[in-house]
């Protein structure tokens, strides 16, 4: 298979990412986003505005949740294994 110009900028990203030291309180900030643009869909009138909130704010809680520092490192901690 062969690597687009698409994929490698994502790699690149990813890896720069990963390899970022994290900032206390991270991740908290980015659920506390989430959490708000999650508010803000409720609130919209617009099909539109309420889908583009709600799939930010859900990709905001799934960043905390998933990123270096976040709960995939507690459960790889507490349980010995990746999640």
């Amino acid at each position: 298979m062969e690597t687009t110009k698409t994929d490698s900028i994502i790699d690149k990203l990813r890896n720069l990412d990963q390899n970022r030291p994290d900032f206390p309180g991270e991740h908290l900030i980015v659920f506390g986003i989430g959490v708000l643009l999650l508010m803000a869909a409720n609130r919209n009138r617009s099909f539109l505005g309420r889908t583009l909130a709600g799939m930010a704010g859900s990709a905001f809680i799934g960043r905390a949740a998933s990123g270096t520092g976040g709960v995939a490192r507690v459960v790889q901690a507490v349980t010995g294994r990746r999640p």
